[in-house]
């Protein structure tokens, strides 16, 4: 038992050795290539948050909510689609120790779809008095089909560049032998407006409140890299 072990052992090495010595020596030429695009967000993550105090106690939770939904309904947004609550508080400990009325807060996440929309929404909100809103994020819809094209662009063109590094030699290009790949999405958000130009309008971010704001999105980069290794016939 111990010599067929043994003997297994050692052809396994043996063939992993050989595979390996293999593509090694057999000649073969490395190139490696990049294509990248940048593309325009066309999902933008509003964070909207309602609370009684930012109202001076004035409104409740429920009236804000009834607001919000009358001013996003204005602008054709389809709320039960594209708004979602994302948490909700009371705050219990005030009113226990103090005796006060409790304090509610709701936060809402909005989904539009373009940067025209997005200042329409930061307007109109802060024209009905909900001020407690910023810009969370911003996504493309198609990223996976698109670093797809990208990976097969970039493997075509590290094809062309081996068929000419081979061509003042006056050999072939084979088969693939090995191939790598790297994507990166470049499309960070600092703080509430980073990658974001604010326009125009209202207390907030101007004095020219009879203007629209107007929305600059930061463009996303895409970028898909490979590495290629082909056989030299």
């Amino acid at each position: 038992m111990k010599t067929i072990l043994t003997l297994t052992i050692s052809f396994l090495f043996f063939n992993c050795f050989a595979q390996e010595k293999n593509f090694i020596d057999q000649p073969y030429l490395e190139t490696s290539s990049q294509m990248d695009t940048l593309v325009i967000p066309d999902r933008i993550y509003i964070t909207i948050v309602l609370n009684e105090v930012d109202s001076k106690n004035k409104k409740s939770t429920e009236e804000l909510e009834k607001v919000l939904e009358k001013t996003l309904k204005e602008l054709n947004i389809n709320t039960e689609k594209d708004l979602s609550l994302i948490d909700y508080s009371s705050d219990f400990k005030s009113y226990f120790l103090k005796s006060q009325d409790i304090l509610k807060a709701k936060n809402y996440s909005l989904l539009v779809r373009d940067a025209v929309t997005a200042g329409q929404v930061l307007k109109n909100l802060e024209d009905a008095g909900i001020s407690n809103v910023n810009i969370e994020r911003t996504e493309y819809s198609k990223s996976e089909s698109l670093l797809l094209e990208l990976k097969y662009l970039a493997i075509k063109k590290a094809k062309n560049n081996a068929l000419k590094m081979l061509e003042p030699l006056n050999q072939k290009l084979g088969k693939a032998i090995f191939i790598t790949d790297n994507n990166s999405i470049s499309n960070t958000l600092q703080g509430k407006v980073s990658g974001i130009q604010i326009r125009g309008t209202s207390s907030i971010y101007g004095s020219r409140a009879s203007e629209p704001i107007l929305v600059e999105f930061q463009k996303i980069k895409f970028q898909s890299q490979v590495n290629v290794k082909f056989i030299i016939e």
